[in-house]
């Protein structure tokens, strides 16, 4: 499998719900604005507590760049009449996600837009 279609694979999960399957590393790494997940196990425990945050989005994809072992992606994820533009780099370890580093501009954050368990 190529990097886009990897990252197609990731996107789809996510429409889906299905992020307990999410084609990531044990080793995974997501930094954000909000920081930095060190591992699988800890990522799927923060998004299964936080999932009226995480689920329910579809994906607007407006760019991508995609190379052997990594990719860079522009899209908007929609969630009701939530919207956030994003930036995303992917790195990509043995056929799965090890790291991605996400960019957008958080400001504010709502009350009904905190995670828990960070």
């Amino acid at each position: 499998m190529n990097s886009e279609q990897l990252i197609k694979e990731w996107f789809n999960a996510w429409e889906k719900g299905d992020f307990l399957h999410l084609p990531i590393s044990d080793d995974f790494k997501h930094t954000s604005p909000f920081g930095t997940i060190h591992g699988k196990k800890e990522y799927l425990s923060l998004v299964k507590e936080n999932k009226d945050k995480f689920l329910g989005y579809r994906f607007k994809i407006h760019d991508g760049i995609y190379d052997k072992n990594s990719a860079c992606v522009r899209y908007t994820g929609i969630q009701g009449n939530f919207r956030l533009d994003v930036s995303e780099w992917y790195y990509i370890k043995n056929g799965v996600i090890s790291e991605i580093v996400a960019y957008y501009h958080i400001g504010d954050i709502r009350k009904d837009r905190e995670l828990s368990n960070t």
